[in-house]
């Protein structure tokens, strides 16, 4: 690590990266901003905006069962419980008649109430409360190692899932005409998006997470004219605000996932008068 950090001076002399925890910072915005923005794709196409909404939500619910349990590794927990919701808004969703949007908002409801519920017990969400803004500064070298391998194995699913993805998202029963399991598919792909949330809540936040999921996506379909550079504009755009914010965010000294939104959030209004043309 210590030969990174010193290549990470030598290409890059600035007075931000003078600190250890932002040279942190910069290596785990380059590694989870590409996981959302080739996740948000397939979360906007498939009109799950508000989905990474939810299973933010169900982090409480998943560390207060962790806290419950008298689990010491609060990640084991959140990443258990957000898969397990997942899965669940997912079959809820195939056998109801209600609308994705009703459901989702049930599910993202009852999993923050449940969570501050036991969380807020005699008081003790003050030790919590971080989770909500999250802060990518007090990412550790075993953090980035985990943002690492868990951008890796996603890379290696999305190949496996993206083709099957992106027919469902576009013609349902032409996937399944065609041999593909949709809703096999469908599970699949809300599992791995309860992984990356449940891996970047506590430096991105609860509040923020949905933002950078369906921003950067958001923002390269405004301009995109074909699938490949759909998801190659919505990584490039994700990268470049997770980089940008970080940088705004040491000079003007405020929190880095609000600056990484703003900035996901210009760019999505800037590319807007583009998509009607």
């Amino acid at each position: 690590m210590n030969t990174l950090y010193a290549l990470m001076d030598a290409l890059l002399p600035f007075e931000w990266l003078h600190y250890t925890f932002m040279k942190n910072a910069l290596l785990a915005m380059l590694l989870i901003t590409p996981l959302f923005g080739m996740l948000g794709t397939m979360a906007v196409d498939n009109k799950m905006a508000f989905f990474s909404d939810a299973l933010g939500h169900s982090a409480l619910t998943g560390i207060a069962i962790g806290v419950v349990l008298g689990w010491s590794n609060q990640m084991a927990s959140m990443l258990i419980f957000g898969i397990l919701w997942a899965v669940l808004i997912t079959f809820v969703k195939h056998n109801s008649k209600m609308s994705a949007d009703t459901i989702i908002s049930v599910f993202s409801s009852t999993s923050i109430a449940l969570g501050l519920v036991i969380l807020a017990r005699g008081g003790a969400f003050a030790k919590y409360s971080s989770y909500l803004v999250g802060d990518v500064l007090s990412v550790t070298q075993g953090d980035l190692a985990a943002l690492l391998v868990t951008l890796a194995v996603t890379a290696c699913v999305w190949m496996a899932l993206f083709n099957p993805l992106l027919i469902t998202s576009v013609n349902a029963p032409l996937a399944q005409s065609r041999g593909m399991h949709s809703k096999l598919t469908e599970y699949a792909f809300t599992a791995l998006v309860a992984v990356a949330v449940m891996m970047s809540i506590r430096w991105v936040g609860v509040m923020l997470i949905n933002s950078l999921l369906i921003l950067p996506a958001a923002a390269s379909r405004n301009v995109a004219r074909n699938a490949a550079w759909y998801m190659r504009l919505a990584v490039l755009i994700s990268v470049a605000c997770g980089v940008t914010g970080l940088i705004l965010s040491y000079y003007i000294n405020t929190s880095a996932g609000a600056a990484v939104v703003l900035c996901a959030a210009a760019v999505y209004f800037a590319t807007l008068p583009l998509r009607r043309k």
